[in-house]
């Protein structure tokens, strides 16, 4: 009886420390202070299983282009940051975020990412679809 009653308190120990690493592992996000050159733009994911979420906040003296690039095919603009701006975008799961820097500086933006991070990123020429 007292053996029992020992285990049922380690059990519920052992339990919460699984749950809380799990939940942990689940709120995994990316930091990052991205320069974007004159006339480039930056992909961010594109094919991933899981939608993600980037707050960013352009620290650069350029203003900046968000885009999303739906898994469908196509582009449409999100938002435009201006220097000093702040915003959290939501993409879809298997969606690419497209930033442009349209300017002849070259721009800064601090991003945070959460959500599913596993993401592709790579720089491409302004205007690619």
């Amino acid at each position: 009886m007292r053996y029992y009653s020992i285990l049922r308190p380690v059990s519920a120990l052992a339990l919460l420390l699984t749950l809380s690493g799990t939940f942990t592992l689940c709120q995994a996000s990316l930091n990052s202070d991205l320069f974007i050159e004159p006339g480039k733009q930056f992909a961010l994911g594109g094919g991933q299983p899981g939608a993600f979420k980037v707050t960013a906040r352009n620290v650069g003296n350029v203003a900046v282009e968000f885009k999303e690039r739906p898994r469908n095919g196509g582009i449409f603009g999100r938002t435009t940051l201006q220097p000093g701006q702040t915003a959290t975008l939501r993409y879809l799961a298997g969606s690419t975020a497209v930033l442009l820097n349209g300017s002849g500086q070259t721009a800064n933006v601090r991003l945070r990412i959460t959500g599913d991070t596993n993401l592709r990123m790579d720089y491409e020429p302004t205007g690619q679809q």
